[in-house]
């Protein structure tokens, strides 16, 4: 696995982890990659995210959109949905959540509106990544939350389960 470790960034740095990875950081992405396995088995885009706070889980969610019929069941919004469910509250201060891919501009405000306080994901979405690739929601200081946010985290068994997905989906069928 990666050593990296979430650090606290301002609104222009670039979300690059920095010296050792924290226990509560490898249990968040290790939970993290759990949902995006099971995503891969249910033949979806292999994304998975979980919500902690102080230590405490309180919700995961897994990409779901092709079974659902539904664009919007990305994994970090069903993590949230779980967390609100679980805590009966829409705003989540002081959360963080992990997710295996880089937050698309969807995901990045429906975390921004529920204050979660930091963001940390394995690698980066350059097509659709609304957190650092094409857009920096998370960390735009002109909006009124900025989380601190992070990458890198298990970023190689994240890479690896994405580019496995893919490559399955573009083999010809037997």
């Amino acid at each position: 696995m990666e050593e990296a470790e979430s650090a606290s960034l301002g609104p222009s740095a670039d979300p690059s982890p920095i010296g050792v990875l924290s226990i509560a950081d490898r249990a968040g992405m290790a939970l993290a990659l759990a949902m995006a396995e099971e995503a891969r088995a249910a033949d979806e885009v292999p994304i998975g995210a979980v919500v902690v706070r102080d230590g405490i889980w309180l919700g995961a969610g897994r990409n779901e959109c092709r079974g659902r019929r539904q664009a919007t069941a990305h994994a970090e919004m069903l993590a949230l949905d779980d967390a609100f469910r679980r805590t009966g509250d829409m705003r989540l201060p002081g959360a963080t959540v992990y997710t295996t891919v880089e937050p698309c501009f969807m995901c990045a405000g429906a975390l921004s509106h529920a204050r979660i306080a930091r963001v940390v994901w394995a690698v980066r979405d350059p097509k659709f990544g609304g957190s650092a690739s094409l857009g920096n929601v998370l960390t735009d200081d002109r909006l009124n939350h900025v989380a601190e946010v992070a990458e890198g985290v298990f970023a190689s068994e994240a890479r690896s389960l994405m580019q496995a997905f893919f490559r399955s989906k573009r083999l010809p069928s037997k």
